[in-house]
């Protein structure tokens, strides 16, 4: 078992960069298959976020295992390989804790990322690509993360990305309840984020999304109406603030689709927040007049505002990840000794087959049921020690002491006086 996770994530590089290597749900499965099919990788499981996207994998090889990742993103791997950090066996494993317990994440504490860990692992399992070793990691990984919550105030006063767009558009409208507020996507984040300005009760909701139906659904919930992607080059001017969060490959809202707007809004100040990655709104909208554009990056600055609390509960949970890592690369050194184990104690059992078999045929042809006993007894003892007793008797001047030792300390004798 070779452990090996690696990834990119907002602290190594840009929103650019971090777009380009997202994996969506729907590709997520034949990916994975991908992954370990064409690669000398025995498991895979592949977490993706906004903030994220890394791999866990147990692989010898773990430079295939990097150039796969460029290569299905079609990137050249000297342009991806910069930002992207590595980690080997104990590494991964405290990584992980770190990650799920939400100390890597870009608000402290946060505990969306746990769910995210636990739908990677679900995807794995359908994919077949989660054995042994993964999966008892992340069976390790969401008990450490439970315990970091329950015994620390790691997740104390958190600032969620969802309140912080709302702390965002505050800046902007200094009263929400006088804006009418459009919704792109149908997801999580979306459903989160409506629920944070529903409580400020915006004068319209608006939900839009490629099934209407899971956008009719939002609606009903925030006393808001439903409207179809295709609505969006007539509805855009009519809002004040506009939220996106879909899992489209490329921006829904162009620089020439904005432009339209202000003009009918007669350049009133239009707040679009881009929760999406990749981006649903084209960069290019950040500069034009009267926009205000938000991306995930800009709400983390805001989210880790006031940290006080959370950052004290850090030293506490760092010591509960670093004692679990350790009990964990014990369970998995452990492991590394079960085929040597299997191998000693299969060896032992054809010796004492063959043994019963002899004392059996013995018993057959009428020999004494003593002797044969006291035979079986010798030859038993004769197999089981010849190994050590040879190995000892053909060590060289600079192994023997060692062995010495060893024997001793496996089979508890004492040394001679």
């Amino acid at each position: 078992m070779q452990l090996f996770a690696f990834g990119i994530n907002h602290q190594t590089a840009p929103l650019a960069l971090r777009e380009q290597v997202v994996f969506h749900a729907e590709n997520l499965v034949q990916a994975l298959r991908d992954l370990v099919d064409r690669n000398p990788v025995k498991e895979a499981a592949i977490i993706s976020t906004c903030n994220r996207t890394e791999i866990y994998c147990d692989t010898a090889e773990p430079r295939e295992a990097l150039r796969w990742l460029a290569d299905y993103h079609q990137l050249k791997a000297q342009h991806l390989e910069p930002h992207v950090y590595q980690l080997p066996h104990e590494q991964a494993v405290k990584h992980a804790f770190r990650v799920a317990s939400g100390l890597d994440s870009m608000v402290l504490g946060e505990p969306q990322i746990l769910g995210q860990f636990k739908d990677a692992v679900r995807t794995a399992e359908r994919a077949g690509t989660l054995g042994l070793l993964l999966n008892k990691l992340f069976q390790r990984t969401f008990s450490v993360a439970k315990t970091v919550r329950s015994e620390t105030d790691i997740g104390a006063s958190t600032v969620s990305m969802a309140s912080a767009a709302v702390r965002f558009a505050e800046r902007i409208y200094p009263s929400i309840a006088e804006q009418s507020a459009l919704f792109i996507g149908a997801g999580e984040m979306i459903e989160l984020t409506a629920t944070h300005f529903g409580a400020r009760h915006p004068r319209h909701m608006t939900f839009a999304n490629r099934t209407v139906e899971r956008a009719q659904h939002l609606a009903e919930r925030f006393r808001g109406r439903a409207i179809s992607l295709n609505d969006l080059p007539s509805q855009l001017a009519v809002h004040d603030i506009i939220v996106s969060c879909t899992a489209s490959m490329l921006p829904i809202i162009g620089k020439g689709l904005i432009e339209s707007a202000l003009r009918a809004r007669k350049h009133r100040p239009l707040l679009l927040i881009d929760l999406a990655v990749p981006r649903d709104v084209e960069a290019e909208v950040g500069a034009l007049d009267d926009v205000f554009l938000c991306t995930v990056d800009d709400l983390g600055k805001m989210a880790r505002e006031g940290l006080n609390v959370r950052e004290s509960a850090v030293a506490q949970a760092e010591a509960i990840i670093e004692t679990q890592v350790g009990d964990f690369m014990q369970w998995l050194d452990n492991r590394e000794l079960v085929p040597t184990i299997r191998a000693l104690r299969d060896d032992a059992e054809r010796a004492r087959r063959r043994e019963v078999e002899r004392a059996v045929r013995s018993l057959a042809r009428g020999e004494n049921a003593q002797q044969v006993l006291e035979q079986l007894s010798h030859s038993l003892t004769n197999k089981f020690l010849h190994a050590p007793t040879h190995a000892l008797n053909h060590a060289n001047d600079d192994d023997r002491e060692q062995l010495l030792n060893m024997l001793r300390r496996l089979y508890q004798l004492k040394q001679a006086e």
